[in-house]
């Protein structure tokens, strides 16, 4: 990894590696430099502007991995003008993302407005559980853990359902029916991932956990499904399609690499501008031959409050989309890179 030039206005190191980038590995730029690194390089003088910028570079073959510039950016690697939207919190560089998109259609998952950051050390597309499950469902991908979330459905859909519509509150149906000991708010779980994880541990799974977080899970999905006006024999079905998508214990999910190209476009939308997603560019091919392996680009993790619910947009996005650190003006941005 070598400092190839020093400029009167940026810093710029082109990262390099002898073995491939894969996308599937972490990538860890954000490693390269503490905090005060570009805080020092501005009072030293050696850059002008108050800003860092990243290039993931996603051509496998490539000698060169990517580009970090200190002071500016690169203009040979976007194309366009960029998208700036501001920082919410500070640390982290959280800003917020608007309405997200499955082929060209609104999900209205985050109408409200969902809580992203940016991370360079992170390979995948993270998310909530229950969202990234019906994104897998929707491209394709196929979990491993399921029975449980099919069991809650089998058992306990019908009672799921006549308790919403009467109008108990999501959050207390579980404790309700007797799966959770209390409410969702307040049991020690938010996610099939995580209770997974946990349950990889301590050598076993915890089943009553396990059951407890399919049930809130399912509770989402039929609530959501319910304001759509969605007839209840046609909502359990979906539901239970959705079980069979849940992620795997590590989080992945896998799809059929042949069917790539018939995969919808998926989208966020930041500061009003929407940010697409090919297949081609979600979905991630390792190995060779036979033992080729497509990875859906999108995984499940619940990061509990007041840190979450959070997206993590990793390489996947940033491979697709130039990303300039603001620091400045305290603000993000993102063009197509080039």
């Amino acid at each position: 990894m070598d400092l190839d030039q020093l400029l009167v206005s940026s810093v710029k190191t082109v990262l390099k590696w002898q073995v491939l980038l894969s996308r599937i590995k972490r990538f860890q730029l954000g490693m390269l430099c503490q905090r005060e690194c570009r805080y020092n390089m501005v009072q030293q003088g050696h850059v002008k502007e108050e800003v860092f910028s990243f290039w993931l570079n996603q051509d496998p073959d490539a000698k060169e991995g990517g580009e970090l510039v200190f002071g500016g950016v690169d203009p040979k690697h976007f194309k366009g003008d960029h998208t700036y939207v501001p920082v919410t919190k500070k640390g982290y560089w959280q800003f917020e993302i608007g309405d997200f998109l499955l082929g060209g259609h609104s999900t209205g998952v985050c109408e409200g407005g969902c809580a992203a950051i940016v991370d360079s050390g992170t390979s995948l597309l993270v998310g909530p559980t229950p969202i990234v499950t019906e994104i897998n469902h929707a491209i394709g991908a196929q979990g491993i853990v399921s029975a449980e979330c099919k069991q809650v459905v089998t058992q306990y859909g019908d009672s799921i359902w006549d308790l919403l519509v009467t109008g108990v509150l999501p959050d207390k149906v579980c404790s309700q029916l007797g799966i959770c000991l209390y409410d969702g708010a307040q049991y020690v779980s938010s996610g099939i991932e995580t209770v997974i994880e946990k349950g990889k541990r301590n050598g076993s799974l915890p089943a009553d956990e396990l059951l407890c977080t399919a049930c809130e899970t399912a509770v989402i999905w039929i609530h959501n499904q319910l304001r759509q006006k969605g007839t209840k024999d046609k909502v359990l079905k979906y539901v239970n399609d959705l079980c069979e998508k849940l992620p795997s214990p590590a989080g992945e999910s896998v799809i059929e690499c042949d069917s790539i190209a018939e995969r919808p476009n998926i989208a966020f939308t930041i500061a009003n501008k929407t940010f697409n997603l090919a297949p081609e560019q979600y979905i991630l091919r390792t190995g060779e031959g036979l033992s080729t392996v497509c990875v859906s680009g999108f995984m499940a993790l619940d990061i509990a409050p007041p840190g979450g619910p959070l997206w993590i947009l990793g390489d996947v996005f940033m491979g697709a989309y130039h990303t300039v650190f603001d620091f400045g003006n305290l603000r993000l941005g993102f063009a197509e890179a080039a």
